[in-house]
């Protein structure tokens, strides 16, 4: 990792500009930070198999600080500065680190460029025990997250894998990324993506802010934007569409798009929204920048295998991506299941045609959740919408009208789904939770109490 991360910083001049918000940091100014904050690291004990949980919000000093560690051969273990304590003691518990990294100070809800930060050790932590240096936990929206290690290797084909994308953000642009950095889609596509590539990445003060979102894009005249289909359905909905006259183009990824906000946004700005699939266990495997193969998501990515069998996205993989199992395993015999349900069409694309849990019996028959959401999701009045199926079907909707009622819905649902689909319990919210992720919860008893 350490040549790996010596090769990234050393790839631009150091008047390349690489981090904007505020103000701007280049990538030699990068070089300078890095090295101090490591010798700091280093000053605290932490050195080659070191195991390091960093938990920093999105900012200038995340990346200086992952690099950092990195520099050193460290462990990263990825936490996202929301956690609760009692979240973070069950992260501690699965992966024992050595040391932990945080920010002196709480994140207020506004992007902060710097953090002073705080290094402990935590007593009862382990050295690595293998060669993942960068360590992650699945995002899913149901049940225990998986502890998820990543190799150098396997960053480095990622981030590969980006640079050969037609379409992404190349060496000069500006690049707005919306994503949680926390996270792989922000932090490889996003991050790491800009530091190999040249582009220079710009923060929003408030990335859930359409206003915030849309006044950064303008200040800074943006060439492209990254976040999740929730990102694209908000700024849609504010009808500003000469805010964002300088961008060329934008993908989502995170969660699969739904057509309907892919359409009001180019409907709005007068570009699409291209799509990039991927899981934290494989990173980044399809990449369409243009949207123009929707409803898929594209064709496979430089590098990567996967395949369709009985009806389940499968992926290539050398190794199994799970530190622990404490389960079924979900990888066998070189192959990782995905979870999603796909095919591929005609010109090699995939199609996502959701979750394989997303496929419940009802009275007999095959209910497709999915297929619930849609038309949920169809009603004027419904900004986001959950099915759920725990002994029947249930559906959870958010709206920003106080007329919509739980009969309205009720009755839209009757006159598109035959019968049996019909969900038989519809809540009507505010907002719908969303994990840590920004993905939308599908967990019934995390529903339950948010009603």
């Amino acid at each position: 990792m350490r040549e790996f991360v010596t090769d990234l910083l050393g790839r631009h001049g150091d008047d390349v500009p690489l981090l904007s918000h505020d103000h701007t940091v280049t990538h030699g100014s990068l070089r300078a930070s890095v090295a101090a904050e490591a010798r700091v690291f280093a000053a605290a004990g932490v050195g080659e198999g070191s195991t390091v949980a960093l938990q920093v919000p999105p900012s200038f000093t995340q990346l200086e600080a992952a690099l950092a560690l990195w520099t050193l051969g460290a462990r990263v273990v990825s936490l996202d500065h929301r956690l609760t304590p009692a979240e973070v003691a069950v992260v501690r518990e699965l992966t024992r680190p050595q040391f932990a990294v945080r920010a002196s100070s709480r994140f207020a809800g506004v992007f902060r460029e710097r953090y002073e930060l705080v290094t402990e050790r935590w007593p009862g932590g382990l050295p690595a025990a293998t060669g993942h240096r960068l360590v992650q936990f699945t995002s899913g929206s149901t049940g225990r997250p998986k502890v998820v290690g990543r190799s150098t290797e396997s960053l480095a084909r990622e981030l590969a894998r980006f640079a050969a994308a037609e379409g992404m953000p190349g060496r000069g642009e500006k690049f707005l990324v919306l994503s949680n950095t926390a996270y792989s889609f922000g932090l490889i596509g996003g991050l790491l993506h800009a530091l190999s590539a040249g582009v220079e990445l710009v923060f929003a003060a408030r990335p859930s802010s359409a206003e915030d979102v849309l006044r950064t894009a303008a200040r800074h005249r943006v060439d492209f934007l990254s976040g999740q289909p929730f990102h694209y359905a908000m700024l849609a909905d504010t009808g500003e569409g000469e805010a964002l006259r300088s961008a060329r183009g934008a993908f989502a990824g995170g969660e699969l798009m739904p057509p309907e906000v892919a359409e009001r946004f180019a409907a709005v700005f007068g570009f699409p929204v291209g799509e990039c699939f991927g899981t934290t266990e494989t990173g980044a495997l399809t990449m369409d920048v243009s949207g123009a193969s929707r409803p898929s998501v594209g064709r496979p990515l430089s590098d990567t295998t996967i395949r369709v069998r009985d009806g389940l996205v499968e992926v290539a993989l050398d190794e199994s991506p799970y530190l622990h199992e404490d389960g079924p395993s979900r990888y066998s015999d070189g192959w990782l299941r995905t979870g999603d349900r796909g095919e591929f069409d005609a010109d090699g694309n995939l199609v996502l045609l959701g979750r394989a849990d997303s496929l419940v019996m009802v009275q007999g028959f095959n209910v497709d959740l999915t297929e619930v959401e849609a038309a949920l999701r169809s009603h004027p009045l419904v900004t986001e919408a959950i099915a759920v199926h725990d002994g029947a079907v249930e559906a959870y909707v958010g709206t920003e009208s106080d007329a919509l009622t739980s009969d309205d819905v009720a009755a839209w649902c009757a006159e598109r789904l035959v019968e049996f689909k019909l969900p038989r319990r519809v809540h009507v919210l505010r907002a719908l939770p969303r994990t840590s992720t920004g993905k939308l919860v599908r967990n019934p008893e995390v529903l339950a109490d948010a009603r």
